[in-house]
């Protein structure tokens, strides 16, 4: 991937390597003065990964706007685990709205600044798949005709995990929800159904749209710092596993995001104006039953009442994606 600069590799810690580098080019996170948007006290579930990824994606915002910033918040895990009334895990200004119009209030805040004249405050809208890819659509599409100055991330974990893991728009085919059971003959999840959300973005023909997960959080904080050099319309959307609601080991997180890049299922890439401009192309082709496997909302398709039928159909909508997005490196070069 052109844009970034430095990449690493190992597994673990990025401390060392962080070290190597010249200040400027470490990661937020490296910063002993980074904002530290999202701190302790919340009640995020252990190898939460929408925890992980709103503290990285806010802190490289904060620093982006030389902490000029106002953060939106749909109804959802993040905003129930962070705010207990009358308690906040927050260090920036933070506005929690409805569980639909985060957009929306995101679109308002954004002209109100703009009427006081103040250029240099930007404002981010955040929330869940469920408060996004589902509910808040129609605000979001909104957002999105208007063109407003708006960065929009969504943390992605594929379901209503704050209410009970029912199925939302998001959810894969296949996997398990309490209102996707996989009973007799059912697999789960239907195939056809839900959405996709970032090839809806780019319908819209945006500035900014882009895709991360927080097994590479230095290209996470990239994306937040480059979807901040437009104004406009921007959407980020990040992958980030639950360990509650997808049956994995909370020290699996990492793992499980990785894998679903590295296997084709998510595809990590920059757009703009409607055209994709650079991926992240896969180190390491897998096949998918390695991440599925991790995933207890997979089981059923696995041991002897296993569904190899099914597995070849999730298979090939992953390879569906590296053809589509060219996520395979070619004769030795990058696409």
């Amino acid at each position: 991937m052109p844009v970034q600069e430095i990449k690493f590799y190992q597994t673990g810690s990025f401390v060392v390597g962080n070290r190597l580098l010249d200040p400027e080019q470490r990661s937020v996170q490296a910063d002993p003065h980074r904002t530290n948007s999202l701190t302790c006290g919340h009640r995020a579930c252990q190898g939460c990964g929408e925890a992980l990824g709103a503290r990285y994606a806010l802190d490289a915002a904060m620093r982006a706007t030389d902490d000029q910033l106002v953060v939106v918040n749909a109804t959802g895990c993040l905003e129930v685990f962070s705010t207990p009334y009358p308690e906040t895990s927050w260090r920036v200004p933070w506005i929690h709205s409805l569980f639909g119009n985060a957009p929306a209030v995101a679109s308002g805040v954004a002209a109100a600044m703009k009427v006081k004249g103040r250029r240099d405050v930007r404002v981010v809208g955040q929330g869940g798949d469920g408060g996004t890819v589902d509910i808040g659509l129609a605000c979001l599409s909104g957002m999105f005709e208007r063109d407003d100055d708006v960065l929009y991330i969504c943390y992605d974990n594929q379901g209503y995990m704050n209410t009970g893991v029912q199925r939302s728009g998001s959810t894969p085919p296949a996997a398990r929800t309490s209102t996707t059971q996989a009973v007799g003959s059912r697999p789960g999840n239907v195939f056809g159904q839900g959405k996709n959300a970032p090839l809806i973005a780019m319908a819209h023909e945006i500035p900014y749209v882009a895709t991360a997960t927080v097994a590479d959080l230095r290209d996470l904080e990239y994306k937040v710092r480059r979807a901040m050099e437009f104004r406009g319309a921007r959407y980020l959307h990040v992958l980030v596993p639950c360990p509650l609601g997808w049956a994995s080991r909370p020290a699996d997180t990492i793992r499980v995001a990785r894998l679903a890049k590295e296997t084709g299922l998510f595809p990590v890439f920059e757009a703009e104006h409607g055209e994709v401009v650079a991926v992240s192309p896969i180190r390491r082709q897998v096949p998918v039953e390695e991440y599925l496997r991790l995933q207890g909302r997979y089981g059923h398709l696995f041991g002897e009442t296993g569904d190899a039928a099914v597995v070849a159909r999730i298979q090939a909508g992953a390879d569906r994606n590296i053809r589509r997005f060219g996520l395979v490196e070619t004769d030795g070069q990058e696409t």
